[in-house]
């Protein structure tokens, strides 16, 4: 996969990464939450404790009550391949994310899978699958 399709929507769909991004590194659950389409699916293979969540409200509460053991997120989102076709795409991005936990600090990689989905001229995740990539663990501090 590449970059296919018009290129307003190609950059309509970065934004939505960028925005996505950017809320997560805000821990802002309404703009993160708008990201999602209503019957959206949010799989997360790597975590079966989670698994997958049906349901733009399920996904953002659920959301929520993770983001609370991540304080100080710092979250990044870059876009590997947009195909466009019609109202719907596909896209591959890679996440790089920093986070204090304890056990120090942890720098995670990882890639998602997503389907989207135009609606009402906004484009939207109707189907987001995480993989992890690589996490590296350090002393706080650095």
């Amino acid at each position: 996969m590449s970059f296919t399709g018009p290129a307003e929507d190609r950059l309509a769909l970065r934004e939505l990464l960028e925005t996505y991004a950017d809320a997560v590194t805000r821990c802002d659950a309404q703009a993160w939450g708008a990201t999602w389409a209503p019957d959206a699916q949010w799989s997360l293979p790597d975590y079966p404790e989670i698994g997958t969540t049906h349901g733009r409200d399920a996904i953002v509460a659920m959301w929520v009550e993770a983001m609370k053991h991540y304080p100080g997120i710092m979250f990044e989102a870059w876009p590997a391949s947009i195909a466009v076709d019609g109202d719907t795409a596909t896209m591959r991005s890679y996440t790089s994310e920093v986070y204090d936990w304890a056990d120090g600090v942890h720098r995670d990689r990882g890639q998602y899978e997503d389907e989207c989905v135009r609606i009402d001229g906004r484009w939207h995740f109707s189907r987001r699958t995480f993989r992890n990539i690589h996490r590296q663990i350090g002393p706080k501090g650095l």
